[in-house]
């Protein structure tokens, strides 16, 4: 009997968004720069011997619903932002593991960017 297969990995890397995020009066005023990336763990048994979408995960569906979630809402806090588009991330009920971590760039002076990121395991 042979093992099963390790999980695929859909890899959203670098989507580049503008979004309100912080708490200073600039940001609350002003759309800021941020960097998604995005990890997606599934077993994809039935996309490994398939040629139908519907057998896979669709990372377009998944790119849609992140970006529509980021550029039409205000966040003050990236822990928030991060948690709302990791919810998106593991919403499919195959997903068994997922991983985001948002870019907000020029947070800080000297810096390119802070970064948050966060998992989730079924």
């Amino acid at each position: 009997m042979s093992s099963p297969q390790p999980d695929a990995i859909i890899r959203i890397k670098n989507l580049r968004l503008r979004t309100f995020i912080g708490i200073k009066e600039e940001e609350i005023a002003n759309r800021q720069d941020i960097v998604v990336n995005v990890a997606i763990y599934y077993p994809a048994d039935r996309a490994r011997a398939s040629e139908d979408i519907n057998d896979a995960l669709n990372y377009r569906t998944i790119t849609k619903s992140i970006i529509q979630l980021v550029e039409n809402n205000r966040f003050s806090l990236l822990e928030k932002l991060t948690q709302d588009v990791l919810n998106i991330a593991c919403d499919h009920p195959w997903v068994s593991y997922a991983e985001v971590e948002i870019d907000k760039l020029h947070a800080l002076r000297y810096a390119d960017s802070v970064s948050m990121t966060m998992s989730w395991r079924r």
